[in-house]
């Protein structure tokens, strides 16, 4: 075995850089970072060949001394900290001293910056080596340029793993976007091959950071986005969450910050896939771009060298905040929230055109019979103790209330001379023929909704008889035998330190060796469930995030179960009435846009997007 010997410092710089600079992508966020971190709003980026051949990032932040400048390319020389304590509260961006370092050590470099008030700026170039840098005199405007020339000149085994311009370039262009939405109040520009790719101003407030977010992300992501904000427990979550119906085939517009810090965090990701776990399509993944304000002590972020994963202090009180949060922002919107802009349920329109899609009527669904009577809904009333039957019978509808809805309808229907204007008009509007005994037909105030009888009926079933759950609570039963588990000595831990967290889910786990505990109880509604593997995940769950959902989701896909048999079926014809209650019990229901598979359960079709079909107009 060869002997234990000091690294040569340009080797050592070399490896150090393999630990920041992965790509033009890493050099351009350990240099913005820089920038941000003194204290610049305003950020300048033009990068040639993807990065490879140039990257220059100017700012017009604090600067640097002249003094300070051969030191700002020493390795483990930074002004971000000072002891130990600052590294345990780390409130800037960044503090690898050796980044700098790191950078100037595959490429050449020259680092050129000017401090208020001074008679000149002044220029650092290094080039790979492990060298003094040169410093000469220059003119510059208060604030830091670095140019990054060359990446990997010296290194061509690293350098034939980089990828074509294009994706390259796509790297770097997507860590400028995250540094965007992580802080409004810069201004930020990209240039690319002296082509202007984005020039965005400061946004001051929420008007122009949703401006910044449609510029990024996309205005179909703005146009589904919900607003929230919420503090407690000395935490605060804002930002913006997309609507179930705008999903994602891939998790590629997602956006979390921690103190204006990007993140990839395994805790957070799951907190956000429990709050969209009930409405989400299966295989889909939502979106959003969302702030984390926490004291900078009781996060670590220096966990990772790319910064991209931190540690919370307490890990359950940040997961159970994020995911309250979230499941009640979405259980809260309803469809008046989503009527005032034409289509938001889904980026295919069912009834475009070009889907092949035919909207035939039969004259016997037609429905359109104000007159005629509704049954009587007292002999089969809908509630979540009642037996489900074929016909839809709304919870806590009435002859007299359906019949209040008639005359507005009315209107809609039959042209009066009267100012109609003046009514009323609900959400998702009245009811005005059932298509091919699956979906209704109806008018609102922008046009046209259609909706799907049964999915909708079956979200109003399903979180009617959650409700009914949750006001009964969680009753348990022994189990006939008792079952052993084998676990590991962590696994019977977990299960020991949460034993009063377990039986308040119904299940009661007993500690009797190093390695093995005794699943006593399970609740009523799991009593056919397989109890080893529904215990294993449970406390697996306990132990990486603190919590676990897995009783609450073996419960509710039960419900839905039953939620699913006992909702109206296709071809089941209804009255105007019924059509009208299901409209109205939708617009009372949380998480009504989508059944409990995640499917929508309306769309809205606008008046304009109507006139477009036919050619009105033109």
């Amino acid at each position: 075995m060869a002997k234990i010997q000091l690294l040569d410092p340009r080797l050592a710089n070399q490896i150090a850089a393999g630990e920041v600079v992965e790509r033009p992508a890493s050099v351009v966020k350990e240099l913005v970072e820089n920038s941000l971190d003194s204290g610049a709003n305003r950020i300048d980026l033009e990068v040639e060949d993807g990065g490879v051949k140039l990257i220059r990032v100017r700012d017009n932040g604090s600067g640097i001394d002249k003094e300070d400048l051969p030191l700002a390319l020493s390795r483990h020389a930074t002004s971000k900290i000072r002891a130990l304590p600052d590294l345990e509260a780390v409130a800037s961006l960044g503090f690898r001293g050796e980044a700098l370092a790191s950078i100037s050590s595959v490429s050449r470099l020259s680092l050129n910056s000017a401090v208020a008030e001074a008679e000149s700026g002044w220029s650092a170039r290094s080039e790979g080596r492990d060298m003094s840098a040169v410093l000469e005199p220059i003119a510059h405007p208060q604030g830091t340029t670095v140019e990054v020339r060359d990446l990997f000149f010296n290194t061509p085994a690293r350098r034939k793993f980089l990828r074509t311009e294009k994706t390259e370039f796509s790297h770097l262009e997507e860590v400028v976007k995250r540094q965007a939405l992580g802080r409004f109040d810069v201004g930020f520009s990209l240039c690319h091959n002296g082509r202007a790719i984005h020039s965005l101003k400061p946004a001051t407030n929420q008007l122009e950071q949703e401006r910044r977010l449609a510029s990024v992300c996309g205005p179909a992501f703005m146009e589904n986005a919900l607003f929230i904000d919420r503090t407690a427990a000395n935490l605060r979550l804002w930002g913006w969450v997309a609507l179930p119906s705008f999903s994602r085939s891939q998790a590629d517009l997602q956006h979390f910050f921690v103190n204006s810090r990007y993140i990839r965090d395994r805790l957070v990701a799951h907190a956000v896939r429990q709050a969209y776990q009930d409405v989400l399509y299966h295989g889909r993944h939502p979106a959003f771009v969302l702030y984390l304000e926490v004291d900078p002590a009781n996060v670590d972020v220096n966990v990772h060298p790319t910064k991209h994963e931190v540690r919370f202090r307490d890990g359950r009180t940040v997961h159970d905040f994020i995911f309250r949060t979230l499941h009640q922002a979405l259980a809260d919107v309803r469809p008046s929230d989503q009527t005032n802009t034409a289509n938001l349920q889904g980026s295919v329109n069912p009834l475009a055109p070009d889907s092949g899609l035919a909207m035939p009527v039969e004259q016997s669904s037609m429905a359109l019979r104000p007159s005629e009577s509704s049954p009587s809904l007292s002999t089969n009333p809908f509630s979540s103790s009642a037996s489900y039957g074929s016909a839809y019978q709304p919870a806590g509808a009435s002859a007299s209330s359906i019949a209040e809805q008639m005359p507005a309808y009315q209107n809609l229907v039959q042209p009066v001379s009267d100012n109609t204007e003046s009514q009323e008009i609900p959400p998702l509007g009245f009811a005005l023929a059932q298509l091919k005994g699956i979906y209704i037909l109806a008018e609102n105030a922008s046009g046209m909704v259609l909706v799907d009888m049964h999915a909708a009926h079956e979200r109003i079933t399903y979180e009617r008889m959650k409700r009914a759950r949750e006001g009964e609570g969680l009753r348990s039963q022994p189990l006939l035998v008792p079952q052993s588990l084998a676990v590991s000595e962590r696994e019977a831990s977990c299960a020991e330190a949460n034993a009063a967290a377990l039986a308040g889910l119904g299940m009661v786990i007993q500690r009797v060796a190093e390695e093995s505990i005794i699943v006593r109880e399970l609740p009523v509604i799991l009593a056919d469930s397989p109890v080893e593997q529904l215990v294993r995940d449970v406390l697996a769950d306990l132990l990486e995030y603190g919590s676990s959902d897995r009783i609450a989701n073996h419960i509710n896909e039960i419900l839905s179960t039953m939620a699913c048999h006992g909702s109206v079926r296709a071809n089941r014809r209804l009255t105007v009435p019924e059509m009208n209650a299901l409209l109205r019990d939708m617009e009372a229901t949380e998480r009504s846009g989508q059944c409990n598979h995640g499917r929508p359960t309306w769309v809205q079709v606008s008046l304009a997007e109507l006139d477009k079909w036919f050619l009105r107009g033109r």
